[in-house]
């Protein structure tokens, strides 16, 4: 009996890694005939800022994820029990989750700095270059309301309830890497992977979508529509431009005096985050014994579950070619 359980399992892992291998792979094609529609018909609107992440986003989100979609839902499911969480949790569990992901992108801000240190050269991030110059109202469509949605039901939900048979432990993991390795560059996969698998022990855990969410949206929010407010506020560019230039420090000191105000909020805003993120570190230590998951249905032998997991054809495809697209993108 546990032999054929054994096989089931390596089976449905295989299945759920080849639509995700798939997907990925359809993504790539509409993303390559969206760019050679454009740059053939219609190469001025790549100079727009807020139509090229739009359009950018078209063949991810309205092509790719929802074939993907298609293909996962025929899968088998077992849905996480339904658990209510308190406010007060949900306050104490974004805490959590932010900290990893202040903590983990400086650790990849650091890794790919050293990285473009041997190769000669600055390691790219393409999210952060395309929405540097766009518009809020397209970031906070984009970024803090669409993305939050779609990724927690296709990262979070579809492979959770794919895999949780198997144990919170397994739908943990495949979750949180699956969604760091979709990001596709070294410096979001060291956050998303950790605050990937953090999302999904809330989802395994109280069975409701809305809490990550809620949680990713607020993520998002801080670090795209408030960021880009306080650093308008402050005329960043201006002061930076200004403080490299050689000008005298009498007008660097005007120039801070007349954006007073955005200096004071931006100094509060770092001094808010920075507290967070010490508490949120701290909650995890405090609460670390209660990160405790529990054995599914049908549980893996320990000795076995990374080469079911992770050594079968669909999974192991799936992340072999995310590895290579991140090493690309690390040397390009």
């Amino acid at each position: 009996m546990e032999q054929t359980q054994m096989k089931q399992a390596r089976k449905d892992i295989t299945a759920l890694g080849l639509c995700y291998l798939f997907g990925t792979i359809g993504i790539y094609l509409a993303k390559y005939a969206m760019s050679w529609l454009i740059v053939t018909f219609k190469p001025e609107w790549l100079k727009n800022p807020d139509l090229a992440i739009i359009l950018g986003m078209i063949p991810i989100y309205l092509v790719g994820m929802p074939i993907l979609m298609i293909m996962v839902k025929r899968l088998p499911v077992t849905v996480p029990e339904k658990r209510h969480m308190k406010a007060g949790n949900f306050v104490l569990s974004f805490m959590m989750c932010y900290s990893i992901s202040i903590i983990c992108n400086v650790i990849g801000l650091i890794i790919t700095f050293l990285i473009g240190l041997f190769k000669g050269g600055v390691v790219q991030n393409n999210i952060a270059n395309l929405t540097a110059d766009a518009s809020l109202g397209v970031m906070f469509v984009c970024m803090v309301i669409w993305a939050p949605i779609m990724e927690e039901y296709l990262f979070r939900k579809l492979i959770v309830d794919r895999t949780v048979r198997y144990g919170q432990g397994v739908a943990v993991l495949v979750s949180g890497l699956v969604f760091g390795l979709f990001h596709g560059n070294l410096n979001q996969f060291v956050y998303a992977f950790p605050m990937g698998m953090f999302m999904a022990f809330l989802y395994v855990k109280t069975g409701k979508l809305k809490i990550t969410i809620g949680i990713h949206m607020i993520i998002n929010f801080l670090g795209s529509i408030v960021v880009t407010l306080l650093t308008d506020a402050i005329g960043l560019e201006e002061y930076t431009a200004l403080m490299y230039g050689g000008v005298h420090e009498d007008i660097l000191m005007a120039f801070i005096v007349e954006h007073l105000l955005g200096w004071i909020l931006y100094v509060g805003y770092i001094v808010l985050i920075f507290g967070t993120v010490i508490a949120g570190f701290v909650l995890l230590i405090v609460f670390h014994k209660k990160f405790r998951l529990s054995p599914g249905e049908v549980e893996i032998p320990k000795g076995k579950k990374f080469t079911t997991v992770f050594l079968n054809p669909g999974m192991g495809l799936f992340c072999l070619f995310w590895i290579v697209v991140i090493v690309i993108q690390l040397f390009s």
